[in-house]
């Protein structure tokens, strides 16, 4: 039964690991907050499947969380949210935070020269998503988009530092060299995970925008905005994977902290 009562958790969920780092930033800053965490692991990645399938998926795992009574739910994975951004959003009886608008509406704040850069997966790249985003605040600003495939494989494969991951960064960070940018949305909620090499390659003056970070704080606007901050003496964290669960175990500790106590497994679909 779904319910809006403050002590329920916030559902979260991704196609995997990266969803994490949405969970991590939303721990951070509402540590009253139990969550219920479910990455789609056994159907990574999303990001080079066709839309029409990313969006069952994120549809039969929103029914999943409502299941479990959640009062709110986070896609926290940006090829989700631009399936349902473009084949329709459910009607749900609560609250829905995506990760497209929080980290655009900031980069456009924080842009000094009206460049922005764009990384993602191929769906998100493709879907338009963050142009369109960006483009309801009807500032004058240019977007540089760029597909990055390569780094939400190395992020699921705990390989985030390296020789490979170098020469992948600086091969898709090269367009947004080349056009100046001086803002990069980070769209995809594994790369966060990269961040310290994105960085290195763009340089110390590009500003860095984190879907997940942006997202949390959009998580705790939805909250108060709705009266529905948790009063909980104790927050509890579930975590459930559709994939190897010990994997998801052993590389989530390594993303979130010991907040990862156990992983079901569930497959859905």
């Amino acid at each position: 039964m779904v319910t809006t009562d403050p002590s329920r958790p916030i559902g979260i969920f991704d196609s995997g690991l990266g969803g994490l780092t949405v969970a991590r930033a939303v721990i951070d800053h509402l540590p009253r907050e139990s969550i219920v965490y479910y990455g789609d692991n056994g159907r990574y990645p999303y990001g080079t499947k066709p839309l029409a399938d990313v969006h069952r998926y994120a549809t039969e795992i929103i029914d999943h969380l409502l299941a479990d009574g959640v009062k709110l739910v986070v896609v926290g994975c940006n090829s989700a949210s631009s399936a349902l951004w473009r084949l329709g959003r459910p009607k749900l009886p609560v609250p829905l935070v995506t990760v497209i608008n929080p980290p655009a509406q900031t980069a456009v704040r924080l842009t000094r020269n009206g460049r922005i850069g764009v990384i993602g997966t191929p769906a998100t790249i493709e879907s338009g998503q963050y142009e369109e985003a960006i483009a309801l605040t009807r500032r004058p600003v240019e977007v540089v988009s760029e597909a990055c495939p390569d780094f939400v494989r190395f992020v699921e494969t705990g390989e985030t530092t390296g020789p490979q991951v170098m020469e992948a960064a600086r091969n898709y960070l090269e367009p947004m060299k080349r056009a100046g940018v001086d803002t990069l949305i980070l769209g995809c909620t594994h790369y966060p995970l990269l961040s310290a090499t994105i960085q290195y390659v763009m340089g110390p003056d590009v500003l860095l925008v984190s879907s997940a970070e942006e997202t949390a704080k959009d998580v705790y606007t939805v909250l108060v905005a709705n009266d529905m901050l948790s009063a909980n003496a104790e927050a509890s964290y579930e975590f459930r994977t559709s994939g190897d669960e010990h994997e998801f175990q052993r590389l989530g500790h390594r993303f979130l902290g010991p907040e990862i106590a156990t992983v079901k497994r569930h497959p859905l679909g």
